[in-house]
């Protein structure tokens, strides 16, 4: 079990945001924290403590007048910790190889992989043969329905058809290195974790799994490594005192 830190990054400011709320239009979202400090000082504080594994993710797409400034200040931060970061945001088989050359350890893939409300195992493998698995990882993001999670893509907006199942979670793990998990739900709100979500990728561990969404305070952690059995690494942004939230950036550091 280990701590893996963000850099989320929206109209090319270092933020904090509700997970659900992020729209295209008019680059919205509810933020609930806005970063004095650019991307490559958090790229440096990770690299000083040792925390390797962080996601950096790019909340803009490529239409968005502030891609570019998005952009600049993610590989800002790859420059900054070469090796010790992951990337995710419009991340293609065209471009995997561009983030890594950067100095990005891997590469965090959705929306190319999850098209159509489906899952192109093709363009699994071409990526997987474009930069090599040990180097993918994929985001299986979901949200809650009746019957289960689905994953969602397009920065959260959009459902696929895609249930996540322990079926599902086996087979795909053979087209990547990790997997990261955000709980979109609770993602941003501190409201403690998706119990439901955590107990089933805590069932599967053919391959390092990451969970994200709604650690608000230790003793939501302390639950997460209960219920998990320690079997998953964990994100913390909201809720860290690093962005305006309560728990001590220090003590999560020395958690594990």
């Amino acid at each position: 079990m280990r701590f893996r830190p963000c850099i989320d990054i929206h109209n090319g400011t270092v933020k904090q945001i509700v997970g659900g709320s992020l729209r295209d239009e008019e680059n919205q979202a509810v933020e609930n924290y806005s970063a004095a400090q650019d991307a490559e000082y958090f790229a440096h504080l990770y690299r000083k403590d040792g925390l390797k594994g962080g996601h950096v993710i790019l909340l803009n797409p490529p239409s968005s007048e502030y891609y570019g400034k998005t952009r600049r200040q993610a590989m800002d931060a790859l420059e900054a910790y070469p090796g010790g970061l992951q990337i995710g945001g419009g991340i293609t088989k065209e471009n995997a190889g561009e983030y890594l050359k950067a100095g990005a350890s891997h590469v965090i893939v959705t929306s190319y992989v999850f098209k159509d409300g489906e899952i192109r195992w093709d363009r699994m493998e071409e990526l997987c043969n474009a930069v090599g698995k040990e180097h993918v990882v994929i985001d299986l993001s979901c949200r809650k329905k009746e019957d289960g999670y689905y994953i969602v893509t397009n920065r959260w907006q959009t459902f696929t058809n895609v249930k996540l199942t322990c079926e599902i979670l086996d087979k795909i793990a053979g087209y990547c290195g990790e997997f990261l998990v955000h709980g979109v739900d609770v993602e941003g709100k501190a409201s403690g974790v998706e119990d439901g979500l955590v107990k089933l990728l805590s069932t599967r561990q053919q391959i390092p799994t990451t969970y994200a969404g709604g650690i608000g305070s230790l003793e939501d952690l302390e639950h997460f490594r209960k219920i998990s059995g320690g079997r998953l690494d964990f994100t913390i942004g909201s809720a860290l005192d690093l962005f305006g939230g309560k728990i001590p950036y220090e003590h999560v550091k020395k958690y594990c």
